[in-house]
């Protein structure tokens, strides 16, 4: 299935009410829509709830940005509760970065999910601390969704690193898949979703102009990333998971990038369910 099939159908769904577009995306294939709050850095937790709620999504992962780590306790609580309150599901805080060595260390940031009610962390551990994150995982039963970063990242560059990584681990360990950074490595995603199998917890999604160029980042639907197909092998293997678009462009802007982004999935979704 090939992206020009679904222009029509993802221009008519942009000039819907986005509450509507969503309703029409789950039960067009079962594919969870979702936004990680990095999208909206640049704006304040009201402002971001607001954004997502615009966009007809309903499910988010949280950056510190909006729920700080380094808050009190209380602040933590309250915070998350406006999430819950403007009705939005939280599957999981991230990135989180997971640069300590030692358990103790390392414990700050399993408590802090904790109080905060995340089910999942995705994260960017090392190759050394790894065990240690395994153990916290086990003990706070928590998922852990490994976050690949492309060619610079030194210790998890494509989603292969990470699954050779927790293959031995408890279930709980998994993969966060940016496609973004998966395609730069030279990997193919829709292969990536068959090898990770029930290890894949959460897909970021973003597109690009140029395969092999980070800074070439395009709203959805405008690059060379084969959303269709990625979409298509998801429903295969029955993902449980939700996609959260992860936009990393036009920061100060980024809701006309991410409407379009939206519209074009959703008619991906639709086209998907019609063929």
């Amino acid at each position: 299935m090939k992206r020009r099939n679904f222009l029509f159908s993802s221009a008519a769904l942009a000039a819907a009410p986005f509450a509507e577009s969503a309703t029409a995306a789950a039960s067009a294939g079962d594919i969870k829509l979702g936004v990680a709050t990095y999208s909206f850095r640049s704006f304040q937790r009201d402002l971001c709830i607001k954004y997502v709620k615009q966009l007809g999504i309903e499910y988010v992962d949280i950056k510190e940005f909006h729920l700080p780590q380094t808050d009190p306790v209380s602040a933590m609580v309250s915070g998350r509760k406006a999430f819950d309150k403007a009705g939005l599901k939280v599957i999981g805080g991230g990135n989180v970065s997971l640069p300590e060595a030692d358990e103790a260390g390392m414990r700050k940031h399993f408590e802090y999910a904790k109080n905060v009610g995340f089910p999942m962390i995705i994260c960017a551990p090392t190759n050394d601390n790894l065990g240690v994150v395994e153990k916290l995982a086990k003990e706070y039963d928590m998922k852990i969704a490994i976050h690949n970063h492309g060619p610079e990242d030194k210790h998890f560059p494509s989603p292969k690193s990470v699954l050779d990584a927790v293959k031995n681990m408890d279930s709980r360990m998994g993969l966060c898949m940016d496609i973004g950074h998966t395609v730069r490595t030279g990997a193919d995603p829709v292969q990536c979703i068959v090898d990770a199998g029930p290890r894949l917890f959460e897909l970021h999604m973003k597109d690009l102009a140029n395969l092999k160029e980070r800074d070439s980042q395009v709203p959805v639907g405008d690059g060379k990333i084969p959303i269709p197909e990625i979409f298509k092998q998801l429903k295969k293997v029955g993902y449980q998971g939700v996609c959260s678009l992860e936009y990393e462009i036009f920061a100060d802007d980024p809701m006309p990038g991410m409407q379009k982004s939206f519209a074009y999935m959703r008619g991906v979704l639709a086209g998907l369910k019609a063929a």
